[in-house]
């Protein structure tokens, strides 16, 4: 049996350890996979139709408008080559969470920008392990000095 390149993508989509969203040239949610509700705590129903800002920390949501935006008017990102980026975001009950992700900036036929997909993975306990580990490093240099 073969499977079309639709419904191949769509299974992609909905199978994947990473959350993907996809958000159009305003920046409301239009795609949320199963991975997205996992990481942040949003149903796909409560996710689409809003805003980028459900997942952004307030702090920060300024700085990521511009830059959206930019992209949105000049179709060029910084990020669009595969480069992992690596930024704090919000889950549904307030928490943060470390998540890396990449993007995929997505055009009309004509070359005008109408979204950008987001790949995100949550590396919180990555991070967190990590940053400990580096404290355990940091804290034991100075017993080995007056040693």
């Amino acid at each position: 049996m073969e499977l079309h390149p639709a419904d191949f993508a769509e299974r992609l989509v909905a199978g994947m350890s990473d959350a993907i969203v996809y958000a159009d040239a305003e920046g409301v949610i239009r795609l949320w996979n199963r991975a997205a509700t996992r990481i942040f705590g949003f149903a796909e129903a409560e996710a689409l139709g809003r805003s980028l800002d459900i997942i952004i920390p307030e702090n920060l949501r300024e700085r990521h408008w511009q830059g959206y935006r930019a992209t949105m008017r000049t179709g060029q990102s910084r990020y669009g080559d595969g480069q992992i980026l690596s930024v704090p975001a919000v889950r549904k009950d307030g928490t943060r969470v470390s998540v890396e992700f990449t993007i995929v900036p997505f055009a009309d036929d004509a070359g005008k920008m109408i979204g950008i997909a987001a790949i995100m993975r949550d590396v919180t306990s990555e991070l967190a392990e990590s940053q400990d580990g580096d404290i355990r490093r940091s804290s034991a240099r100075p017993q080995l000095a007056n040693s």
